[in-house]
């Protein structure tokens, strides 16, 4: 027999309870994974995994565990993103820290480094890596995880989005990712030409961003979302300035949104990147576009 809910006043309740008690409230307001997100809350405030809280659906929660899920609850409440109540979100088998300082990375961003692996190969290869719009460095940190020996660029403008980078190199042990603040290419101007360069910058259009989740809208950081009119300010000018600083034989890779596929091949064309290649995501949109410089 299932648990009840009950009020987060009651004294006593079980781990079972409160979940039905914390989904029921989510739903009513219109949260769109309230379950999964009651779960992920409630491991986060007792310390474990979603795993062990069926396993132990009936312990009855101690008074500071019921305040520490009660708290997180009204957090979501306003539509705070999970990651950002928990403080973490896992990215490639990796657990990453976040806040409102970065973007919460997106399970479409791992197509990107998937396709980068795909397309450039061997674990083993000593590679010259630019990362643009790194923001919480995951993808940065990611490629020098899966290649040890490959240094790895990092940049961004935001140097409050460069302080959680730092804390996920180190929390990780990328040592060979180097973090460099400003705009775009503007901190490497001069330094030898990269054999990658792999991007996920902003590309929501100011018209759009009225319409994006209250999730996203209310507590991500405008600076990484808008990018201009149509959302291709950012992508256009890493497409048209990449030749200067990719070598022949480097490959690029940049996510976009969706619609803007199409225009960012004929940027690529029109720079004389070839091999290009569209990757769809998991919904079917083309979401990566990636070229090889020759």
């Amino acid at each position: 027999m299932n648990a009840k809910p009950v009020s987060p006043k009651q004294e006593v309740w079980s781990i079972e309870a409160a979940l039905e008690w914390a989904t029921e409230d989510l739903r009513k307001r219109y949260i769109e994974q309230p379950r999964l997100d009651a779960e992920v809350l409630l491991a986060h405030a007792l310390h474990t995994t979603r795993i062990q809280l069926i396993l132990e659906a009936h312990r009855i929660l101690e008074p500071s565990e019921l305040a520490r899920f009660r708290a997180c609850v009204l957090r979501r409440r306003t539509r705070e993103p999970v990651a950002y109540i928990c403080g973490e979100k896992e990215f490639y088998g990796r657990s990453f820290q976040v806040d409102a300082r970065v973007l919460v990375p997106r399970p479409e961003t791992e197509i990107l480094v998937d396709t980068v692996l795909r397309r450039i190969g061997s674990s083993s290869l000593s590679l010259c890596g630019l990362d643009l719009c790194t923001g919480s460095g995951c993808i940065a940190i990611t490629l020098a995880r899966e290649w040890p020996t490959t240094v790895l660029y990092a940049v961004d403008i935001s140097p409050s989005a460069l302080e959680v980078a730092h804390e996920n190199k180190l929390r990780l042990g990328a040592h060979n990712v180097v973090l460099l603040e400003g705009d775009l290419f503007k901190p490497v101007e001069g330094y030898p030409p990269f054999d990658l360069i792999v991007a996920n910058p902003p590309y929501i259009a100011q018209k759009d961003l009225v319409d994006l989740m209250p999730d996203v809208r209310l507590f991500e950081p405008y600076l990484a979302l808008e990018a201009g009119e149509e959302g291709l300010d950012k992508l256009q000018q890493i497409i048209v300035e990449s030749p200067r600083f990719l070598r022949e034989g480097g490959f690029i890779a940049v996510e976009v949104g969706r619609g803007q596929a199409e225009c960012v091949k004929d940027w690529m064309e029109s720079v004389r990147l070839q091999e290009i290649e569209i990757t769809y995501d998991y919904t079917r949109v083309e979401r990566i576009v990636s070229a090889m410089r020759h």
